[in-house]
């Protein structure tokens, strides 16, 4: 079965970092698209970062220069990076993977359309 467990997270203070992992079994990261969503309470998921499965990073405008996705294959693992965190970064995040090899084309920040989520984990930062 297709599973992904995230590590990571916490509470930081502005302008602190954190990095935060996703490990998948049941398939390869190379064979999907995987990304990183984030959720805070009455608000819309918000899709911040994803990988193709050319490798081929996108980014939301709010994170672009202070964030980094990346994966290992090898490792069967998703990485996001969090440099110069704000306030407004607190939230949980859940990373997410699609098997469509389209995804970016279609669509990459359409959360409904993800069908393989993590469990979240809480980020927060502190002013």
């Amino acid at each position: 079965q297709v599973q992904l467990v995230q590590s990571g997270g916490g509470s930081v203070q502005a302008g602190g970092s954190l990095r935060i992992s996703c490990t998948a079994s049941g398939f390869s990261t190379d064979d999907y698209c995987m990304g990183w969503f984030r959720q805070t309470p009455g608000r819309v998921r918000e899709g911040i970062a994803t990988l193709d499965v050319n490798n081929k990073p996108l980014y939301a405008d709010s994170v672009k220069g202070r964030f980094t996705i990346s994966k290992d294959n090898a490792k069967n693992t998703l990485y996001l990076q969090m440099n110069s965190l704000k306030p407004e970064d607190t939230a949980m995040y859940y990373c997410a993977a699609d098997p469509l090899l389209d995804r970016h084309r279609l669509g990459w920040d359409r959360f409904w359309e993800y069908p393989y989520w993590g469990q979240g984990t809480q980020v927060t930062v502190s002013s």
